[in-house]
């Protein structure tokens, strides 16, 4: 990997990126355990991760806060928005399709990154990003062809799952864009903040239950905010100085084997050949992808 050497980073970004895969990686397992709407859930996750960090950064980095140019708040924001947008597809996608699926399709987005970089910058994608988005499309009709077998509602949940990915990608590019200028407590509490109010706007113009839910899904919120929120997405938040946003992506390929793992052995999910020769493919194709992108370079 190579670093943006910007400043000296304070210590190995790399520990940071292996810290946060392992924490996001339990997003998955809190959000099948609370019995509660996908909207709901990811309000409760960035709500309580604002509520959180808000006291702290009203302490340190309110002054940084308030000379924000305009162009600043409103990336933050659309960042928040994408944010927002990720976990509301995400979340539901875990109501229809296997953590598994879900997991190893929401992490596709480096070939988003891969994608939406070009686009911004006009650079040109380079033959090993295109053999990348190729292979990932097999994998995807596999995974697809699959759970098209076990009925349509798995399907659809892989569709979500993808459309995640995409909104996960944007998201990580204009974070990428802010961490150049911004601190990381600067960042995260307008992004955090504005997915939290968005979310929970959304929750209450539905009329969802917000309270009255078991002490279960109470403590899977909490699991949510303070592992899978603040440790993990925070955590390569902070990477995001040094690191590209690809690099960021692959990194969180450890994601997929983790949640995997962890559905193993908390909800007893085995594993089909179409998923595992799916999801291999769509992990060679992501490799495939960045290493084209690190070429690029």
């Amino acid at each position: 990997m190579t670093y943006e050497m910007e400043n000296r980073p304070p210590f190995n970004p790399s520990l940071a990126l292996i810290s946060g895969v392992l924490a996001v990686s339990t997003g998955a397992i809190f959000a099948r355990l609370a019995e509660a709407p996908a909207l709901v859930i990811a309000a409760y996750r960035v709500g309580l991760a604002s509520l959180i960090l808000a006291p702290v950064a009203w302490w340190k980095v309110r002054d940084e806060i308030m000379g924000l140019e305009m162009r600043d708040y409103v990336l933050a924001i659309l960042s928040g928005l994408f944010l927002a947008l990720h976990f509301t597809a995400w979340i539901s996608s875990l109501t229809y399709t296997s953590v598994a699926n879900s997991v190893v399709l929401v992490n596709t987005n480096p070939l988003w990154v891969g994608i939406l970089t070009p686009v911004i910058s006009k650079d040109r994608l380079t033959l090993m990003t295109k053999i990348g988005i190729f292979t990932s499309v097999i994998g995807g009709v596999i995974i697809g062809a699959g759970d098209f077998a076990t009925g349509g509602q798995a399907l659809w949940g892989d569709f979500l799952a993808l459309l995640g990915s995409i909104f996960a990608a944007v998201y990580l590019l204009l974070g990428r864009s802010l961490r150049r200028k911004l601190s990381l407590l600067a960042y995260v509490i307008i992004c955090y903040g504005s997915a939290a109010i968005i979310l929970w706007g959304l929750v209450i113009a539905l009329g969802f239950q917000v309270v009255g839910f078991s002490s279960g899904t109470y403590a899977a919120f909490a699991g949510m905010a303070l592992i899978s929120q603040i440790i993990g997405h925070t955590s390569y938040n902070w990477a995001l100085k040094w690191f590209s946003a690809s690099l960021i992506a692959v990194s969180l390929l450890g994601e997929p084997i983790g949640a995997t793992i962890l559905a193993y052995v908390i909800f007893d999910e085995g594993l089909t050949w179409t998923k595992f020769i799916g999801g291999s493919l769509i992990l060679a194709a992501i490799y495939l992808a960045v290493r084209g992108e690190q070429g690029r370079g």
